[in-house]
């Protein structure tokens, strides 16, 4: 997109923003609903606050950094327990897993926002998401949610680009994703095996990953990061196995495809090799 086409996108954004009287932003701390915040933060003030669900499904640190996140913008911060995992329906992990999720935040944030008189709701959907497997969306459009992202067309990289030009620390921030979606469609989502990924997670960013997935395939790990880091992990095998089988994994694997979003979506093989 030209700069010329960015700035006609940014003003339109404005625009979303400045016909609300107050919203609640769904925040991640991610690329796309730091944005959103930003965006509602500089047009409502005050009447709009960042609101973060907060489950067995996050991973650690994401709340700690959301909070940060919104301190640095100005904007209020609200942690809203959500109990998507004690859901059998969610549990048991079917294709549309991420329906019963975001029911179950957007019926929280609804009440939060009937509590507070706050008069919309609005989540970080950008236009490339409808690319991908999103059953959530029902579930958004089921409780009226706003994406205003997707609404005046930004992808991926135009919301980077616009988060470089307006300073916020995000704008090169890697894809989140909660941990259920490390386990594949079918196969029972249990609060250890959230716990396994999330500390298997944790350590290999901790060796200078950037870009991290931990797929759990019943008792295997498989290992998906960016290319780049490939050799990050070979160059660990031995100490990383070694965690890993104490987690409880009989095996582990490194995915030579790389990290791509959507990854557990894929019907094809995977290319990978036994560390």
């Amino acid at each position: 997109m030209t700069t010329h086409q960015l700035d006609t996108q940014l003003a339109a954004l404005r625009r979303v923003f400045d016909a609300l009287d107050s919203v609640a932003v769904a925040f991640s701390g991610g690329v796309d609903s730091t944005l959103v915040l930003k965006l509602a933060h500089d047009a409502l003030g005050a009447r709009a606050v960042a609101v973060t669900a907060v489950s067995e499904s996050l991973a650690a640190g994401e709340l700690e950094e959301a909070q940060r996140l919104a301190a640095q913008i100005g904007a209020r911060h609200v942690a809203l327990r959500t109990r998507e995992t004690a859901d059998p329906r969610y549990l048991a992990n079917p294709v549309n897993r991420c329906y019963f999720c975001k029911t179950d935040m957007f019926d929280e944030m609804q009440a939060f926002a009937a509590r507070e008189h706050i008069a919309a709701i609005a989540d970080g959907l950008n236009a490339d998401d409808f690319r991908d497997h999103r059953p959530g969306r029902q579930a958004a459009r089921e409780h009226h949610v706003l994406s205003p992202l997707a609404e005046v067309g930004l992808g991926k990289d135009d919301i980077r680009t616009l988060s470089k030009e307006m300073g916020l620390p995000t704008w090169d921030k890697p894809a989140l994703a909660c941990l259920s979606s490390r386990i594949p469609y079918g196969t029972t989502i249990t609060l250890e095996a959230l716990s396994q990924v999330d500390r298997a997670e944790i350590y290999l960013r901790a060796l200078g990953v950037r870009q991290v997935r931990v797929r759990r395939l019943t008792d295997t790990a498989r290992i998906e990061v960016e290319p780049r880091d490939i050799a990050i992990v070979r160059d660990h095998r031995a100490p990383i196995v070694a965690y890993l089988n104490a987690l409880g994994f009989a095996a582990v694997t490194l995915d030579l495809d790389g990290y791509h979003s959507g990854a557990l979506n894929d019907r094809g093989e995977h290319r990978v090799e036994p560390l």
